[in-house]
């Protein structure tokens, strides 16, 4: 076991893919047409920054309250969506206001998205000395690909090493948790601290670099060696040699040679009904996925990390491109999420169904649905749908499409039992994206924003959750 883990760190370290390319933002825009809905607003629209039916997070409040109170356990905020969420922009900050007034209870949620090649979070980052399948949920279920909680499918036959690095020293972690397919014990875990230093005798290596007017038969002489063995070492045809080269002079002599290298530590996973897990009494920084032996396919549905200390754990999980439906083709994404024992759920989804034209009733449809599979397995989580931002068709068309949505998410949040806050109209409303973007808060592409508006956004979200949960608690006493 020891020599095949040292044979997969050398081929680790060996063939490293740091490059990899990623995948971008895009949102598919060709054959856009501006459907038939009536215009929200024509000048900007700033709400009050409230979330509304609150009444529906009295759980998840009660949960926070005991948390500030007794300065024990864990909350666990799991944040669902599109490219909006993939790249940690917004939640990171959400993540970060959370943590200051509750406690780090941890990073969460984390998926290579590197071996992917997607972007994903700068909080952490992963390298592997192999190439990995993987597949979106946006595309059909085909080739044995299943894809679970990350949105996206990892899977490799080869033997590999993947080396899980955590760039933000708020997150070291002490529990580390794999999910994979059914729970499957695909994997190992390993630190690789230790370093075995090697010592051997080698052939003592002298190098003669050649004078003017020396020939092969001097230097032989001067090292006690005949022409025919500095030839053959050299792999010289005759006798010619030029001035400033260089020889390498046979010898009989021996010297000592240390090697030093590095070699994995294997350290002792345990398993529950939804993960694997590692946990350790020091605070990690870096750690090892390695091939557990006899598995012949490997597939990674995302890794959690947490640390010993009690507070907010805010799961961030997002796949370019993806819409409700999508999520809702895949049922174990569904039969995952319990692994992040969720309070609260919040949902980021609607801008590409707007550029698909879908109608306001057909997105309500599968928001509902996407509602009730998340209920159907988190019976105590606390539901909470975030409208989408603004944005422009062919970045010069207002879409009317997100201001529908955003409009009939309110109005059905009562029925639906879950709150709101209405990312649409705390940016701006309809016609705000010239605006932002004159203000840098836009991508070039005036759909996605830029990493200072999704910052404004995660500030704008933290001060209502904030105030909701203040509110909550002038009441409850």
């Amino acid at each position: 076991m020891q020599i095949k883990l040292t044979a997969i760190l050398v081929c680790f370290f060996a063939f490293l893919k740091a490059n990899a390319q990623v995948d971008t933002l895009e949102v598919f825009t060709d054959s856009i047409a501006i459907d038939t809905v009536a215009v929200v607003d024509s000048i900007e629209v700033l709400g009050p920054n409230v979330i509304t039916n609150t009444s529906s997070l009295k759980l998840l409040y009660e949960k926070l309250y005991l948390l500030e109170q007794q300065k024990a356990g864990k909350v666990n905020i799991v944040h669902i969506g599109d490219s909006h969420i993939q790249a940690d922009l917004m939640t990171n900050v959400i993540r970060k206001k959370m943590q200051e007034r509750f406690g780090n209870g941890g990073a969460g949620f984390t998926f290579p998205h590197q071996l992917a090649k997607t972007n994903g979070s700068y909080s952490t980052r992963f390298k592997s000395n192999t190439s990995w399948n993987s597949r979106r949920v946006i595309y059909p279920a085909e080739g044995g690909m299943e894809i679970g909680l990350s949105g996206i499918a990892l899977k490799t036959r080869e033997s590999f090493a993947v080396e899980l690095n955590v760039k933000d020293s708020a997150y070291r972690f002490n529990t580390l948790k794999i999910i994979t397919p059914h729970n499957g014990a695909a994997f190992d875990v390993a630190t690789s601290s230790k370093t075995v230093v090697l010592e051997s005798t080698v052939p003592k290596k002298i190098t003669h670099r050649i004078k003017s007017g020396e020939v092969l038969g001097s230097i032989a002489n001067k090292y006690d060696v005949t022409i025919a063995q500095i030839k053959k070492l050299n792999g010289l045809k005759n006798n010619n040699i030029r001035a400033g080269r260089t020889l390498k002079i046979p010898t009989n002599e021996m010297q000592k040679r240390e090697v030093r290298r590095s070699e994995f530590i294997p350290l002792e996973l345990q398993a529950d009904s939804l993960s694997h897990f590692y946990h350790s009494n020091k605070e990690l920084s870096k750690i090892y996925l390695l091939p557990n032996e006899g598995v012949k396919e490997y597939s990674l549905s995302g890794l959690v990390l947490e640390n010993d200390t009690p507070g907010v754990i805010y799961h961030s999980i997002g796949v370019n491109g993806a819409k409700a439906s999508d999520y809702n083709r895949f049922p174990l994404f569904f039969e995952q999420l319990p692994a992040l024992t969720p309070d609260l759920i919040i949902i980021s989804l609607g801008t590409n169904e707007s550029f698909d034209k879908m109608t306001t009733p057909d997105y309500m449809a599968q928001l509902n649905t996407f509602i009730a599979n998340v209920r159907a397995k988190n019976k105590n989580a606390c539901i909470l749908v975030m409208t989408p931002p603004p944005s422009l068709f062919r970045r010069k068309y207002v879409n009317t499409f997100v201001a529908a949505y955003a409009k009939e998410i309110q109005v059905q949040e009562t029925n639906g039992n879950y709150a709101t806050w209405d990312l649409f109209s705390e940016i701006g409303g309809l016609y705000s994206v010239p605006r932002n973007a004159a203000r840098g808060l836009m991508s070039t592409d005036r759909v996605h924003y830029s990493k200072d508006g999704y910052e404004k956004q995660a500030r704008l979200f933290s001060e209502a959750f904030l105030k909701g949960y203040d509110n909550f608690k002038t009441s409850k006493n």
